[in-house]
């Protein structure tokens, strides 16, 4: 793999602290599976609506989802794969078994 040169470091950075915030994580993980609006994102987040829209502001904003406006309502999802298999791999991660190191 190539080295990253040091803007995409600052990116990656910028990335990883947006994610490091429990409440932006669980947001963009309700977007992986299908899109879903802010109301249902605040539902399964069990955070207010209005708060859940601050969040997504920074979200696009760092190109980790993508709205789609349908009549009144705006549905978010993951912005592309690399998104989607970023996340599903670190959770698979998390859930391996610890091992032991001798």
């Amino acid at each position: 793999m190539a080295q990253a040169t040091e803007t995409q470091v600052i990116q990656l950075v910028d990335v990883f602290r947006l994610l490091g915030d429990a409440t932006r994580l669980k947001i963009v993980l309700t977007c992986l599976e299908a899109p879903i609006s802010v109301g249902e994102i605040a539902d399964t987040v069990q955070v207010s609506a209005s708060l859940v829209s601050h969040h997504l502001r920074l979200l696009r904003a760092a190109r980790l989802v993508v709205a789609d406006r349908r009549g009144k309502l705006v549905f978010y999802r993951a912005a592309d794969q690399h998104v989607v298999d970023l996340l599903t791999d670190m959770l698979a991660h998390v859930s391996e078994p610890v091992l032991e190191l001798e």
